[in-house]
């Protein structure tokens, strides 16, 4: 199978949710900040992929990439069918960073392999990201068959707890939803060539 006829198309977060929480591994999105989404389509006009950027999920996690905030974003999710024409994937990343450039004025976009999953970066080496050093495994809480960060619970607002971070939390203390140590996860960096910045990494 060839890509001929397939494009990728600037999308609404509520356009390719429904896609990435049924098709990503980690079956959420919840909590993730999806500034810039984008989906690949196949000649018939129907979603096949599904991605979006958004601000580091962790504060202060930019600066292992730069001293300033806003030349960094990451991509969040990225995933397409299983019926997809071979570097499907690199296709997309590849049209949907051109898209990205014309929007965003940063410069180092960061994404990160689940290893978990067995997931190492192949799609991004192939497509031109660098590797950088591993991260450690953080524990996670798993929820109805869904992975959340430790962060969930603790969200407020206007002094409480949201409905749903009470409901995780409840659910952690009635054992239906419990903590798990992760493998860790590859990072990988893809530096976007514009203008000069002074980056460092740490």
């Amino acid at each position: 199978m060839a890509l001929g006829g397939y494009y990728v198309k600037k999308q609404t977060r509520k356009q390719i949710s429904e896609f990435i929480e049924t098709y990503h591994y980690s079956k959420s999105i919840n909590g993730c900040i999806a500034d810039y989404c984008y989906a690949l389509f196949n000649p018939n006009n129907e979603m096949v992929g599904g991605m979006f950027f958004g601000k580091m999920a962790m504060h202060n996690q930019f600066k292992r990439f730069s001293i300033d905030e806003k030349e960094v974003i990451e991509l969040r999710r990225l995933c397409c069918i299983d019926d997809t024409p071979k570097n499907a994937e690199s296709f997309f990343i590849a049209k949907s960073i051109k898209l990205l450039k014309k929007e965003w004025d940063g410069s180092i976009i960061v994404s990160y392999s689940d290893k978990e999953y067995n997931h190492y970066g192949t799609i991004y080496k192939a497509s031109n990201f660098e590797q950088l050093e591993d991260i450690k495994g953080a524990k996670v809480i798993i929820y109805n068959g869904k992975r959340y960060h430790d962060k969930a619970i603790r969200t407020k607002y206007k002094g409480k707890l949201k409905p749903f971070a009470q409901r995780i939390k409840d659910a952690l203390d009635s054992g239906v939803a419990y903590y798990k140590q992760t493998s860790g996860k590859c990072t990988f960096v893809y530096k976007i060539k514009k203008r000069n910045i002074s980056n460092h990494y740490i």
